[in-house]
């Protein structure tokens, strides 16, 4: 038989022995040690809060067995990662999320980037765009640019992406309620530019459900708005088949104080809902989840985080496998982007940000991610300066170059520890799914309110005990500094806001009246029926319909959606 399975049966044989031996330790080692130098706190626990022991050992891996629960990268159940060679072969994506003002000034941050070597391009938006808003819209006021590039056009998104080849750069865009929309103009800006939407390779994040869950950027109500992204799905399926049309994000989820199996759970049951409705479209599970992707936040406890990944990959194929019939090894395998926490940030001592950031991003590269944003230092006070910036870029180029870690595929593989800790995280979350089952699935359960109280009770749990001592964060409850804030902070220009107004202006003064109107009135009879919405889109979006127009005709449609305040 082969060598790991072999030691897997001597494993469940002497399970005796091991114990015999551990018990001898504690007596003969162990005790007497405590007597001497009691441990320094009562209880030691993960960054989500659960206890752990002070040691792991063979007697905490009985019951897992290789084959099945761990085999080899590459192989299913994927659990050591879902290429054979993992980074020997080639390296994660460091994909640097960036957007900041006016398109101009983006444009110029993304073509910095890539000097500095980064390999692909990550969006961010601001709230007026994410909410569906035009930039001069009076629901905009003091909003333009602030977290984010703002785009209220086709023009905008040229503009953004001027002179950057988009047909060999893969572009993620972190948009969610006008996802399909803001995918639109980035698909009729890359055919008046001559370049075929098939080539174009990227991801559009478009998961909706977790802004009810955590974000809260929502416009329309769950059902309307699960019938958008499903439209997307279907449209990248049949013309765009390098391109992940849901970006499944558990990074936000974590971001409002969930737990990390809150995080691993809730995106995951995310995920199979948007297989259901995809199935229900008439899609087969094989032509659309291949192009499924996954977005992970990677905060302080590094082997909890580590398990989080191999849980997910393991978790997601088996359900693909079992539940859903998938076929194509590709659909088995979970794909995922990082980004270091930013929740965990602190204005305080800014600078110490980067050891954080280091360490969150080495837990995500032995965790098995396909690409990597790290965190800048001075996120916590204001959008990143180019300096930092190009620290947090340094710190992955590190990370590959010089830290060896890249060498060896799952080299923490096999500790007592991790796997324990990935075999729970799998249990807790399975717990998590027969309870979002028995309220009716993902979007009953967010009408109830269940994942929004889970969330709130552990944010609570994590605060009190930084409150109370019990967990000390570094420069905040514990080594800290009155010394004053030194860093450069970024600074936006002036006059971009008064720019993209005119930009506006003057787009709707030169356009061709006939076909915008035209190309409204399509998006509102589709809406009304069950045609699928992507190629009206992409017509409004040539006829220089703006993101709020569009947005619009659906709220007319669709309505607008209010969470209920019970929970």
């Amino acid at each position: 038989m082969p060598k790991d399975e072999e030691a897997s049966t001597n494993l469940n044989e002497n399970d005796s022995d091991y114990k015999r031996a551990h018990d001898k330790w504690v007596k003969e080692v162990l005790e007497p040690a405590l007597a001497k130098h009691p441990e320094r706190n009562k209880k030691f626990m993960t960054t989500s809060s659960q206890n752990v022991d002070r040691l792991y050992t063979p007697l905490d891996n009985s019951g897992i067995d290789f084959e099945n629960d761990i085999s080899f990268p590459g192989q299913f159940p994927y659990t050591r990662g879902i290429h054979s060679t993992m980074y020997r072969g080639r390296l994660w994506t460091m994909r640097m999320f960036a957007g900041f003002g006016s398109a101009e000034e983006t444009n110029e941050r993304f073509k910095y980037l890539l000097e500095q070597g980064n390999a692909g391009l990550s969006t961010a938006f601001d709230l007026p765009t994410l909410y569906g808003y035009d930039s001069d819209s009076p629901m905009a006021a003091g909003e333009f640019g602030e977290c984010g590039v703002g785009v209220s056009s086709i023009e905008d998104m040229s503009i953004l992406f001027k002179d950057i080849p988009l047909d060999k750069v893969t572009t993620s865009m972190t948009i969610n309620s006008p996802a399909a929309m803001t995918w639109a103009m980035y698909i009729a800006n890359a055919e008046n530019r001559g370049i075929p939407k098939s080539n174009l390779g990227g991801t559009i994040q478009n998961d909706i459900l977790k802004e009810y869950i955590a974000q809260k950027e929502y416009i329309f109500p769950p059902n309307p708005s699960m019938r958008l992204v499903t439209d997307t799905v279907e449209y990248g399926t049949k013309n765009m088949p390098k391109w992940n049309t849901i970006s499944i994000s558990g990074y936000h989820i974590r971001e409002a104080g969930s737990t990390a199996v809150q995080e691993l759970a809730f995106t995951l049951a995310d995920g199979y809902a948007y297989a259901d409705w995809a199935i229900e479209r008439g899609l087969n599970i094989d032509d659309f989840a291949p192009r499924f992707s996954f977005f992970f936040n990677a905060h302080n406890d590094f082997f909890e985080e580590i398990a989080k990944y191999r849980a997910a990959r393991r978790i997601w194929a088996r359900d693909m496998k079992y539940k859903y019939g998938a076929k194509d090894p590709r659909s088995l395998t979970l794909r995922f982007h990082t980004q270091t926490a930013g929740c965990s940030l602190t204005a305080q001592q800014p600078e110490i940000n980067i050891v954080r950031v280091a360490i969150q991003a080495m837990a995500g590269v032995l965790g098995g991610t396909q690409s990597l944003h790290t965190d800048s230092m001075d996120e916590a006070l204001a959008l990143p300066s180019e300096k930092a910036v190009q620290i947090a870029l340094r710190t992955q180029q590190i990370i590959a170059h010089e830290s060896g870690v890249a060498n060896v595929a799952d080299p923490l593989g096999g500790s007592y520890y991790l796997e324990w800790l990935t075999d729970d995280m799998e249990r807790q979350a399975r717990e998590y799914f027969d309870r979002i089952d028995s309220l009716g699935g993902v979007v009953p359960a967010i009408e109830k309110g269940f994942f929004q109280k889970e969330i709130a009770a552990a944010a609570y749990k994590y605060q009190q005990e930084i409150d109370n001592d019990e967990r000390i964060v570094v420069g905040v409850n514990e080594f800290t500094s009155d010394e004053p804030v030194e860093i450069p902070i970024l600074e936006m220009d002036p006059e971009g806001f008064e720019r993209q107004c005119k930009r506006l202006k003057d787009l709707r003064s030169n356009r061709d009246k006939s076909r915008h109107s035209a190309s409204l009135r399509a998006i509102e009879k589709a809406a009304e029926g069950d045609e699928n919405l992507m190629p009206h889109f992409i017509e409004a979006a040539k006829a220089k319909a703006t993101l709020g127009e569009m947005c619009d005709v659906l709220r007319g449609v669709f309505g607008e959606y209010r969470e209920g305040s019970d929970f």
